[in-house]
């Protein structure tokens, strides 16, 4: 596997009339379709607007009669593409503010976890959660409601406590948890359908040191017996499947860990076995990439993450769906999705498995819901995968199953939108912001407005 820079984003725009007018903005023919990370897909447009300031954004909205916002591009389907306007956030990646009596940060929607995170840890503050990746951008994961694990821990969007978006007029509009109430939930958690999001303010945490150790072999049986205390055992956990035996691959087990406290790694746990080295999720994988195991302590920006900023956890050659259901059903819909092993086993990489509490945000795939993510990485055989993916979203049905927004999905629309029971209040904040759809595109038209 080759260490690479993980995102090397378009920083060129396409000459046109469209744009003559742009001055802020710089404009170059790209040398290339611009494609998401995987390479599974391939933007619609090449006019791609890359503001570097407020009011640069504001004047590319009002020019554009039809646009979306691209973050860091790691979404599988098309809910940050246009066939018209790109406009991208990558420049507006400050840090703007750190309130430390208030706990919390502003910073520019553009910026990155991984940037992000080592800048707070210097200052003695953490966020409460992190994705799989750093890489990711803060606005873009909050805005699909994107997450980390841990049965007390909410998903990244939870920590947004305000907001800066440009609307489709042009106007800078200013929500917050503590002023504007549950506006505010139906904003945070938003699709790219209100505006182009320039800040975002977290709630933060402080500063903390973590361990992590992996299991290996946990037994089905023990998970089903013993779920909640497995899912509980650390601050967060994960569980990595194949599908193909009674086994878990893998139990990831990040704990926190208190300047005074002596822990002593227990060799086994539920009837798994300590890993004796560093592993990837794909165990025939090198774990040069994979944050430090074997119950090293450091800080909680490089232990809650599975894999390094500095490194790409794989080529990118690889398609994702994920799936959430009640975290009380969990046990259920395991067993549900290893009825189809036998076809899941050509297409699969892994499937990890996670915890994430509930939230109020109204589009969150955890609305007031404790909710467990199956997650799949899988081929990157997109017949072969979309062929696959109807069947577990059948066997998941009865769960009341909701599809992360920002991966490959299949499910009707009609029952996509019964899932949210704030969708109508929703559509509502999008006519008071964009009554005219200029940030819809073909993804929202479908999934939220569709009855097909």
């Amino acid at each position: 596997m080759k260490k690479r820079t993980f995102l090397k984003l378009s920083s060129t725009l396409m000459t046109g009339a469209a744009f003559a007018n742009l001055s802020s903005c710089r404009q170059e023919k790209p040398l290339s379709d611009l494609k998401n990370w995987a390479g599974n897909l391939t933007y619609s447009t090449r006019n791609i607007l890359e503001p570097g300031t407020v009011e640069e954004v504001q004047e590319a909205v009002k020019k554009c009669s039809s646009l979306r916002t691209l973050g860091t591009r790691h979404c599988f389907n098309r809910i940050a593409d246009s066939k018209e306007n790109l406009i991208s956030t990558k420049n507006l990646n400050s840090i703007v503010s750190l309130d430390a009596s208030r706990k919390t940060i502003t910073v520019g929607g553009g910026i990155r976890y991984g940037e992000l995170c080592e800048y707070l840890d210097k200052n003695g503050f953490a966020v409460h959660n992190l994705a799989s990746l750093p890489h990711i951008s803060v606005a873009g994961a909050c805005a699909t409601a994107t997450h980390g694990s841990g049965v007390a821990n909410g998903n990244l969007a939870k920590s947004v406590s305000a907001l800066e978006f440009v609307a489709a007029n042009g106007e800078v509009i200013s929500l917050s948890r503590e002023n504007d109430g549950d506006k505010f939930n139906g904003a945070v958690v938003a699709l790219g359908c209100l505006g182009v999001i320039t800040k975002i303010t977290l709630d933060l945490v402080p500063s903390f040191s973590m361990q992590q150790e992996v299991y290996l072999g946990l037994p089905m049986a023990q998970l089903e017996n013993n779920f909640d205390a497995v899912m509980s055992a650390g601050y967060s956990v994960s569980l990595f499947t194949d599908w193909q035996t009674e086994n878990i691959n893998q139990v990831w087990v990040k704990r926190m860990i208190k300047a005074d406290e002596t822990y002593t790694t227990p060799k086994e746990f539920y009837g798994a076995t300590l890993a004796t080295r560093n592993v990837h999720p794909i165990i025939e994988i090198s774990a040069e990439n994979c944050t430090e195991q074997m119950s090293v302590t450091g800080p909680w920006y490089e232990r809650l993450p599975h894999f390094k900023m500095g490194f790409t956890p794989s080529s990118g050659e690889e398609l994702q769906a994920e799936y959430f259901i009640p975290r009380n059903r969990a046990v259920e819909a395991i067993r549900a999705v290893q009825t189809l092993k036998e076809e899941i086993k050509p297409l699969l990489m892994i499937t990890e498995i996670r915890t994430i509490a509930a939230d109020d945000l109204w589009m969150s795939t955890c609305y007031h819901q404790d909710s467990v993510a199956i997650h799949f990485t899988l081929n990157q055989n997109t017949d072969g995968v979309m062929r696959l993916l109807p069947k577990i979203e059948e066997l998941l049905s009865p769960f009341g199953v909701r599809p992360h927004w920002g991966k490959l999905f299949t499910l009707d629309p009609a029952i996509l939108q019964s899932r949210y029971v704030k969708l109508k209040d929703f559509k509502n904040l999008m006519e008071e912001y964009d009554p005219q759809g200029k940030f819809r595109n073909d993804y929202v038209n479908t999934n939220l407005f569709s009855a097909v």
